[in-house]
């Protein structure tokens, strides 16, 4: 945040209440069938957002990465191993943004970025590992982007702040929905909770990474 305002245009204004709108009315409709209406409250969500590091200036790989999560989301709103592979190559693609720009803005690494980064590496190889070994066919692309996503969360760490912790929840979000995917049984009643969870998490994750860089 750091001063940002949010309120600072009419365009930026309307950008901003679109997003949060998107994100309101997607999460109403989580249960609901694939429909063109719930596609577009998806991939506004994050496009508006896209739309407000635009209009404040913010730097143009930041623009790209958001751009191509929301045309993850607008995979993701489908159902089937098509809609899975276009959203994670769309979001791999998006990951692989981000680490490029964190390493480009991230201070020289310390002693002190150490424990952040462990962490980051146990978190996301020990549960990728398990994606891996559930994922047959898709071991590959989903072993790659294990390895996008945990470059995006090193970089975070390296950065600090609310990007560290917005680049947490989005590897949070992603640990549930590949849970989700691979891991928990069809009939666990854990089901009921993944998916407004990866959704929250995953909206407020980009939220917090446009703002911290946009501050």
């Amino acid at each position: 945040m750091n001063g940002l305002d949010l309120t600072g245009s009419p365009a930026m204004t309307l950008a901003s209440v679109a997003s949060l709108l998107g994100f309101s009315l997607y999460l109403l409709m989580l249960r609901r069938p694939p429909s063109l209406a719930r596609t577009f409250a998806k991939t506004l969500s994050v496009g508006a957002l896209a739309a407000v590091a635009g209009l404040a200036g913010g730097p143009a790989l930041l623009i790209a990465a958001l751009l191509l999560s929301a045309m993850g989301d607008a995979f993701l709103a489908h159902e089937g191993d098509v809609a899975f592979l276009g959203g994670l190559g769309s979001f791999l693609l998006a990951h692989v943004v981000y680490v490029a720009l964190f390493v480009s803005l991230a201070p020289e690494m310390t002693i002190a970025d150490v424990p952040g980064l462990v962490a980051v590496s146990v978190f996301a190889l020990g549960i990728g590992a398990a994606m891996v070994r559930r994922a047959g066919t898709l071991a590959l692309p989903v072993g790659l982007y294990v390895l996008a996503i945990a470059g995006m969360g090193a970089g975070g760490v390296l950065l600090g702040g609310w990007v560290l912790l917005g680049a947490a929840l989005f590897m949070v979000s992603d640990a549930i929905l590949g849970s989700e995917k691979f891991l928990i049984e069809e009939e666990s009643p854990l089901r009921r909770l993944t998916a407004p969870a990866v959704w929250i998490l995953y909206y407020f994750g980009q939220v917090l990474i446009t703002l911290g860089l946009l501050g």
